[in-house]
């Protein structure tokens, strides 16, 4: 198999894995226990049952190698799930954490008038999702449209008793953003 074929398989493992551990497990007859944790031979068991056999190996590889580290095992490997990003109902057990500053959320220019009225929501995940850094909201905001970045006030929200949690992938995860701790762009879309 050569390298450029192998990353597209690996690719397309990791966004199969993303609906399973994420959204739907069912869909496989996967069941995660309350902290989203699947066990890795009933994982790999159930893709086999459904046409999407892979082997652990495979799935070593999928985890160690995707960008976004968008999933992670236990301690001894029997165990995996997705690091942030559910809509299925769980607890990710991350305790509560002091933010910094800023924080950063990628959108499209679309959906601006929406979260200049209702702020940032989670929608059908279960937290909002904020970035450390500009470059990787940019990413996100690319994901859906022309993207803009808008700069969250997190050490405002954190003095006004806001929670926020940090996700094993680095991702900043919180209930919502009420608009007043938004700042938006000056410009306005045509």
């Amino acid at each position: 198999m050569n390298k450029n074929h192998a990353g597209k398989s690996i690719a397309k493992t990791s966004k199969f894995l993303s609906l399973v551990l994420r959204h739907r497990p069912e869909i496989i007859g996967l069941e995660l226990d309350r902290q989203g944790w699947a066990e890795v031979d009933d994982l790999l068991t159930q893709l086999g049952l459904h046409g999407r056999s892979i082997t652990q190996e495979q799935l070593v590889r999928v985890v160690e190698e995707n960008d976004k580290q968008r999933f992670r095992f236990n301690g001894d490997r029997t165990r995996i799930r997705a690091s942030q990003g559910h809509s299925v109902a769980i607890d990710l057990a991350l305790p509560p954490k002091k933010p910094p500053t800023q924080l950063f959320h990628g959108t499209a220019t679309r959906f601006l008038d929406s979260i200049r009225q209702q702020g940032l929501l989670s929608r059908s995940r279960q937290h909002v999702h904020l970035s450390q850094d500009k470059s990787t909201a940019e990413k996100v905001g690319k994901r859906h449209g022309s993207p803009v970045i808008l700069v969250v006030d997190s050490e405002g929200m954190s003095r006004d008793s806001l929670e926020f949690f940090l996700s094993d992938n680095g991702v900043w995860l919180t209930e919502k953003v009420p608009e007043d701790y938004i700042e938006f762009p000056k410009w306005k879309p045509i």
